[in-house]
């Protein structure tokens, strides 16, 4: 469960943004309902994930917390059976509490947006696209989590959809980009070898370090704009997400099966969760 924050604090700054917005108080069973769309949504993307890899998994010597999958499948512990079709489970669960919330909040737009987060994983592992695979996995992580979850988690608050703040999102896009590339460091030698195209497959784990450090500096610079876009300022709390970011490159060197490695991807990921963490805090005590 340590990626459930990937997913949580999207979901609830989405739903924050609403409620200020709107000028209403937080429904808390909105609240519960949409977090739990994320454990759904988290689970299917584990489960599913791990149908689709287990073959490049059983290739992975350097597998961390942060990624080589859960290696269930890998060392045995379940069957590529029972795994699918608990991600089957998920997908249909997600699904059902998007309708239940979608019929009592009077939102229609959350099931199309459920189905683009199914869809989103579909496209990242599986035929005919399988992009994980060609290059744009990604790419695929940063739209579902930086785009479709903050929409979602807004319009289920009530949130009118022609007002969403979309320059909060885009200042998002990089950073989570940034963290995607940051959490397939790890996998580099594994992901070479069967075929995955993944950043640091492609240009080498030390190349695709800048480039995170590169993505986070465009959100530092687009912090301004992106926080004024929901009524905040940016302020010396941009420079938790700095200093993370400056210690993905003092860390080296950081070859993948070394501790190095997990304290590389720790601070990219600690820089991300900082930058989403900032806006739901400020709204949250506005």
């Amino acid at each position: 469960m340590p990626s459930q924050s990937y997913l949580a604090l999207p979901l609830l700054l989405g739903q924050v943004v609403a409620v200020r917005m709107e000028g209403r108080a937080l429904d808390l069973g909105t609240l519960v309902a949409v977090q739990l769309f994320g454990v759904l949504d988290q689970l299917f993307i584990v489960y599913a994930n791990d149908w689709a890899d287990q073959e490049t998994d059983r290739h992975n010597r350097t597998a961390t917390l942060f990624s080589g999958g859960s290696r269930v499948l890998v060392e045995g512990r379940l069957s590529a059976r029972a795994l699918g079709r608990a991600a089957l489970v998920c997908a249909g669960a997600l699904l059902a509490v998007s309708v239940g919330l979608a019929v009592t909040r009077g939102a229609p737009l959350l099931v199309p947006l459920a189905m683009a987060a199914l869809a989103l994983l579909w496209a990242y592992s599986y035929p005919p696209l399988r992009l994980s695979y060609r290059g744009g996995g990604e790419l695929l992580q940063m739209v579902g989590v930086a785009g479709v979850l903050p929409l979602y988690g807004y319009v289920a608050q009530g949130g009118e959809p022609g007002r969403f703040p979309w320059a909060l999102v885009a200042l998002l896009l990089p950073t989570h980009l940034a963290c995607s590339i940051a959490t397939a460091l790890p996998d580099e030698p594994s992901d070479r070898e069967t075929g995955k195209l993944t950043l640091p497959a492609r240009v080498g784990g030390e190349r695709a370090a800048w480039g995170i450090v590169a993505l986070n500096g465009l959100t530092l610079a687009l912090a301004p704009w992106g926080l004024g876009a929901v009524g905040l300022s940016a302020g010396t709390g941009l420079l938790v997400p700095a200093v993370a970011t400056l210690a993905v490159v003092l860390v080296r060197p950081a070859p993948p099966g070394s501790r190095l490695i997990q304290v590389r991807v720790a601070a990219a990921i600690i820089a991300t969760l900082a930058t989403v963490s900032l806006p739901l805090l400020g709204l949250w005590g506005s």
